[in-house]
């Protein structure tokens, strides 16, 4: 693909903010995906409404600028109100850990994204930018893409980060038996396809065309480790981070020292971060430990507050509380290859029981939006105002006698104990199903307990973090494996041969309408014959103390305090 040469997607896409069609967010969003630099997609973009047209030096000129980059060579003037040193104290889960290819959990991120890294990074606004990639571009057919590696950047080991290192990390992704999450939502493409084209460059060829590369590299699940690495990140914490790990005991605390050499410079010219150290406490698995910590002052943030968290200090004066809505939720999956939810009538009737208000209002307060069944949020570009079903009783105890069960059955549900707004969901669905033929028992066990079991337990309810684009999320957990069977994330066991194939155009459109309607489909298809019970996606917060700055308001939940800096 020539240098100046503006993909064809992004031409689509021009057209489609001058016809108001698209928002401007969206164009920076899909024009970014596909190469370009966000500087140059705010040219298009003004193009777009620019009077009278750009001349064709113009736009070549924009298309020319390099990839967005972290910045790296800023003069070295004092930024007033920045002050260096400190340490900010963290409440969170230490969490066991080995390989990061395989974290199932953004929570057991939080430590170790400060001393590995990520090829790409995705900023509140959804727009991703290239982080240990100077820039990526994608072929016409988005079947081809070239990663472009930044130079310079080294290990805290002093060994040089190169394509290498990559190409290892992608054969741990790429590879089923490691089980990471990376596995099934990069389905696109398999190991064979990777190349490496020189010391700081990696090609990739895919299988099937798909806008979701750059996205992909920037999930929790994608932080990159060397290309030595043995498979515990706690006995050989290398990475390319601005801190280095110099404790971790597992369920009670870790302490992060900030590196001097760091590849990143700060606002005032000298290397980040700005704090000295990042202390992370375990408080034990009640979060009332967290809030009475924060409160009087022994932590500085609570990582994942949840909703009781947040009532007890929507209102403090000495606290910043930012709320974002997000595709976070948690999905009531049933096994499709189990009895009773072998019927998809039996899945029908439980949708049925669900009143999502009282679910919303008992679960979070009312703090979310309401969900219709699918795995696609408010918060996707993608989603479509599908109705859920009704809260209909009645019509649950005709669907359970049309499949065979007129007297109703029993069934049931594993949940986990330590998550409130899980357990006030369960607790809530138990009492409105029973009128409507489900006697459901509730098994609760730790959150620990459930994760040995949320791929197997006949119903159980799972936590599934936000991501940014809804066909990420679907591939991840309801599609099969080569053989057609059902990846190692699809904890529900279902395969629908159309919505997979719908999926897999889905994947493979950047247009933001024509994927919208692509998405609308699956929504429709999973709602109607799928595998989930889905009545509520939630809104996160970021709650820290006032002394406290710079903390960015993802709505994916990632802490990431390299810019964080305390008052004096």
């Amino acid at each position: 693909m020539n240098d100046n040469k503006l993909h064809p997607l992004v031409s689509q896409a021009q057209e489609q903010l001058r016809q108001g069609t698209i928002s401007r967010r969206d164009f920076l969003k899909f024009s970014t995906l596909v190469g370009m630099s966000l500087t140059a997609a705010k040219f298009l973009a003004a193009c777009a409404t620019a009077t009278p047209e750009p001349t064709a030096e113009a736009v070549a000129a924009a298309t020319a600028v390099p990839p967005t980059a972290v910045p790296t060579d800023v003069p070295a003037t004092a930024v007033p109100g920045i002050t260096r040193g400190g340490t900010l104290t963290c409440a969170t889960r230490v969490e066991r850990v080995d390989n990061p290819a395989t974290f199932s959990l953004v929570s057991a991120s939080h430590p170790w994204r400060h001393v590995i890294e990520y090829l790409t990074h995705t900023d509140p606004q959804g727009i991703t930018h290239p982080y240990l990639l100077e820039s990526w571009k994608a072929s016409d057919d988005l079947l081809t893409w070239t990663l472009v590696l930044r130079k310079g950047i080294k290990w805290n080991n002093g060994k040089d980060f190169t394509a290498d290192d990559v190409m290892f990390n992608f054969k741990q992704w790429l590879t089923e038996s490691v089980k990471s999450s990376m596995f099934g939502a990069m389905s696109y493409m398999d190991y064979s396809g990777v190349e490496k084209t020189d010391d700081y460059t990696v090609t990739l060829h895919l299988k099937s065309a798909s806008i979701f590369i750059p996205e992909h590299l920037a999930q929790y699940a994608a932080g990159i480790v060397p290309n030595n690495f043995g498979g515990d990140i706690t006995k050989e914490p290398v990475g390319t981070g601005a801190f280095t790990m110099e404790e971790y005991v597992v369920g009670e605390r870790c302490r992060l020292k900030a590196r001097a050499d760091y590849w990143r410079n700060g606002e005032d010219g000298k290397p980040l971060p700005y704090l000295d150290e990042i202390v992370m406490v375990q408080l034990g698995e009640d979060r009332s430990a967290d809030l009475s910590a924060y409160q009087s002052g022994q932590v500085d943030t609570i990582l994942e507050p949840n909703v009781a968290i947040w009532e007890a200090l929507k209102d403090d004066a000495a606290s910043t509380i930012v709320a974002t809505p997000t595709t976070a939720t948690r999905v009531l999956r049933l096994r499709v290859d189990q009895e009773p939810w072998t019927k998809n009538e039996v899945r029908q009737a439980l949708k049925h029981c669900h009143n999502r208000e009282k679910i919303l209002a008992l679960a979070l307060q009312g703090q979310g939006t309401i969900g219709n069944d699918s795995h696609v949020g408010q918060a996707n570009p993608e989603y479509v105002d599908i109705a859920p079903y009704p809260f209909d009783v009645a019509k649950s105890k005709e669907l359970l006698a049309t499949a065979g069960f007129p007297d109703g059955v029993t069934v049931e549900m594993s949940v986990a104990s330590d998550w409130p707004e899980t357990m006030a969901y369960a607790q809530a669905l138990k009492e409105d199903a029973l009128a409507g033929g489900f006697t459901i028992n509730l098994k609760p066990m730790p959150a620990t307990e459930y994760w040995n079991v949320w791929t197997t337990a006949n119903m159980g309810v799972t936590w599934w973090s936000h991501r940014t684009l809804a066909p990420m999320t679907l591939a991840v957990a309801y599609t099969a494996d080569a053989e057609g069977k059902p990846g190692a994330w699809n904890e529900s066991g279902w395969v629908d041969q159309e919505f997979s194939d719908i999926l897999t155009q889905a994947i493979g459109t950047l247009d933001v309408e024509k994927r919208k309607e692509l998405v609308g489909k699956l929504e429709v298809i999973q709602k109607e014959r799928g595998s989930i019970c889905l009545p509520f996606f939630m809104s996160v917060w970021k709650i820290y103390k006032k002394n406290v700055h710079a903390i960015e308001p993802t709505p994916d939940e990632y802490a990431i305090f390299y810019e964080t800096w305390k008052d004096a």
